[in-house]
């Protein structure tokens, strides 16, 4: 099997690379920027691919679109620092296959990578548990997007700005304000140019 290592540091690849050797005999492949990696995919159609999150130029989850486009067989494995259940959320809705972060151990690595290549699904276990509960969270304590925080983020997906957004929905620059710090919170969050790439990026999945 093909694999495609795509990750912006050397020392994270060869330390996957070694962990592959001893998981299957595959063909391992790197790129250290999507530019590159579409690149190398294109021309080595790799089965598989462990992809970072966190790369220069298109981010990861981009590029895991593109490669599904290319593709839609692709098993992708996100390997990521990210471990806030939105972002194991919106690259599982982006159709990536696993999740594991940074910080797991490489046993859990290697068994994500098994299950991914044989074609199964894996999130890594504190991951998966705090997806569920953040997710019955969400729905049982109120935590879910309103009607408005769903519209608002629509429309910051288009591009839109706080004030036309007052305009359009008809309501003061104060409430769109405040709503906007409402979802950040629930998205988990900081800042208003996350939010509005969070909004861009669910609503083009």
């Amino acid at each position: 099997m093909k694999v495609l290592l795509v990750d912006d540091h050397t020392v994270v690849r060869e330390g996957v690379r070694r962990l592959l050797s001893v998981v299957a005999d595959a063909v391992v492949l790197e790129a250290g920027t999507g530019k590159e990696a579409l690149t190398v995919f294109r021309a080595e159609k790799p089965e598989m691919v462990i992809l970072d999150l966190n790369l220069p130029g298109a981010g990861g989850l981009d590029l895991l679109k593109r490669l599904l486009i290319e593709d839609a067989r692709t098993r992708v494995l996100i390997f990521s620092m990210h471990t806030t259940p939105v972002y194991v959320a919106r690259a599982l809705q982006a159709g990536a296959k696993g999740y594991v972060s940074k910080g797991a151990s490489a046993d859990e690595l290697v068994e994500a990578i098994r299950k991914v290549m044989a074609g199964e699904r894996y999130v890594e276990r504190d991951l998966a548990a705090e997806l569920a509960l953040n997710v019955l969270d969400s729905h049982e304590s109120g935590k879910a997007l309103s009607a408005r925080e769903l519209d608002i983020m629509r429309l910051l997906a288009k591009g839109k700005g706080l004030s036309d957004i007052a305009d359009q929905l008809g309501i003061s620059y104060k409430t769109v304000a405040n709503t906007c710090t409402a979802i950040k919170q629930k998205m988990l969050v900081e800042r208003t140019s996350d939010l509005i790439r969070v909004a861009v990026e669910l609503h083009a999945s």
